[in-house]
């Protein structure tokens, strides 16, 4: 994993395990502005087992919980601004689901920061698999607590 200490910080602020981190890889970074990302579905995740047995798709809520997981890297790296306590995905919006990845494909995610609103943030991004085709557009809002 890339670890730049903008990302450290930003993935030691969100408020879940790595074992439910959706970002493999920080590509690019404008603290608090915009970021890319890659996440790489391998085939041995838990959830793959009866989604759907036979035939695994990455699911379509957990690629929006990447998206989210990138945008709270956005929220947490606000120059000047410390990070957020119990950051949270509050709402999803205008969320286009047009396609899947399966297994050894990846998730390449793009998202930039839309405005802040006191602790309330949101973003606006995409993600697209490895030939480029757009598999989710839309924004995520992301609360937390100063």
């Amino acid at each position: 994993m890339h670890s730049p200490p903008d990302l450290v910080q930003a993935l030691s602020a969100l408020p879940h395990g790595p074992e439910f981190r959706f970002i493999d890889e920080l590509t690019e970074l404008v603290p608090g502005v915009s970021a890319k990302a890659v996440w790489k579905l391998k085939g041995d995740e838990e959830f793959l087992r009866g989604h759907f047995p036979g035939a695994p798709l990455m699911p379509g809520v957990l690629m929006i919980e990447a998206l989210a997981q990138l945008g709270g890297i956005l929220v947490q790296t606000r120059p000047g601004e410390a990070p957020l306590k119990n950051l949270r995905l509050t709402a999803v919006r205008q969320i286009k689901i047009l396609g899947s990845i399966t297994p050894g494909q990846s998730l390449h995610l793009s998202g930039s920061l839309q405005g802040m609103l006191d602790t309330l943030g949101q973003v606006i991004g995409e993600i697209r698999d490895d030939a480029g085709n757009v598999i989710i557009t839309g924004s995520v809002t992301l609360a937390g607590e100063k």
